[in-house]
């Protein structure tokens, strides 16, 4: 009877031991379970944001990469204030921008006193900083956010920008005369000929200057030719500040300046030669030690009362000029109509 009741005895002591071991093995899996659940649950929550973050990553590149591509669209035009143009609708596409303005004269920033001005300049880098600025951007409320987007069109703006301006230098080079600053003689032929088709087709007068100075050849053997070419630049300078835009100058050869004056009548070129003459006539030529004065003498001709060509202008221009030459120089003649 006293080993019954000590097997039973055991029996539950073994019983007892065997289900504690088993109910710590069954704890010990579930809380591996749950640790492998809550690690899959936590990967899982990181790959969807990673794949979250991902996708913006993905759309802030495809959006910066399209900024880049606007340098195409800016330089499709080789002019300044065009390539502004197009510069602007792209800031407003991409920014929130109130606006934009494109600054040339830094004297006109003071009517930009409220906005930001971000100076251009025609290179890049550590350069940049000593470097004057080719223009300047004023604009106005660019949010915080929009700053790195506005910094990237400014730089492609900058490329266009630089485009245009290499490329009307490049342009200036090829026609104008590099002591006078006026159009070398091949291309004011071209303008003189566009021009005179104009006056053809639209019925209108023409008037063509031929100018020489007076007594060149002695301030060269004088002076020098150093102080010969000062003469003549500056001759050309108060030519050019005291034509209207719609005419234009060229050399035409040694001393010799020519105009053609369009759309104008024989009595307001009358007037424009005076003025010119007397011009050159009152100033005061500096050039090193020396205050110099100088006088020219001026031909002209005109369409359509002279001549309907544009070497037969020329050669009845030269006439005119000789005869202002053989009648006391600083003085205009007229071709006879």
């Amino acid at each position: 009877m006293l080993y019954i009741i000590f097997f039973i005895a055991l029996s539950g002591i073994l019983f007892l031991l065997l289900q504690d071991f088993f109910a710590r093995k069954v704890s010990k899996k579930t809380t591996q379970l749950n640790s492998l659940l809550n690690e899959s649950a936590k990967r899982t929550k990181e790959k969807i944001n990673l794949d979250e973050e991902n996708v913006l990553l993905n759309k802030h590149l495809t959006q910066t990469l399209e900024l880049y591509e606007v340098t195409k669209d800016i330089c499709k035009s080789l002019e300044e204030e065009k390539v502004f143009k197009i510069f602007r609708e792209i800031l407003k596409k991409y920014i929130g921008v109130h606006d934009c303005q494109y600054i040339k004269d830094n004297a006109d920033l003071i009517k930009y006193k409220d906005y930001t001005i971000f100076p251009l300049t025609s290179v890049e880098g550590s350069q940049a900083m000593a470097q004057k600025p080719i223009g300047y951007l004023a604009f106005d409320k660019i949010l915080e956010e929009d700053k790195d987007k506005f910094l990237i069109l400014t730089q492609q703006f900058l490329i266009g920008l630089r485009r245009a301006i290499y490329y009307q230098k490049v342009t200036d080079l090829t026609i104008t005369d590099t002591l006078t600053q006026v159009y070398n003689r091949r291309y004011f032929l071209e303008r003189f000929n566009e021009e005179l088709r104009r006056s053809k087709k639209n019925k209108l007068r023409l008037s063509f200057l031929m100018i020489d100075i007076d007594n060149f050849k002695q301030y060269n053997d004088k002076y020098g030719h150093l102080v010969g070419d000062a003469i003549l630049r500056q001759v050309s300078k108060i030519i050019r500040e005291t034509v209207r835009q719609i005419d234009f100058t060229g050399r035409y050869g040694g001393e010799e300046l020519c105009i053609v004056l369009a759309e104008t009548d024989r009595e307001k070129t009358n007037f424009a030669a005076e003025r010119i003459r007397q011009g050159i006539a009152q100033a005061v030529i500096k050039v090193y030690d020396e205050e110099l004065r100088a006088t020219v003498s001026i031909g002209v001709s005109t369409f359509p009362d002279n001549a309907n060509h544009i070497q037969d202008l020329i050669e009845m221009a030269d006439q005119a000029l000789y005869s202002a030459k053989e009648t006391g120089k600083n003085k205009v003649c007229f071709c006879p109509a």
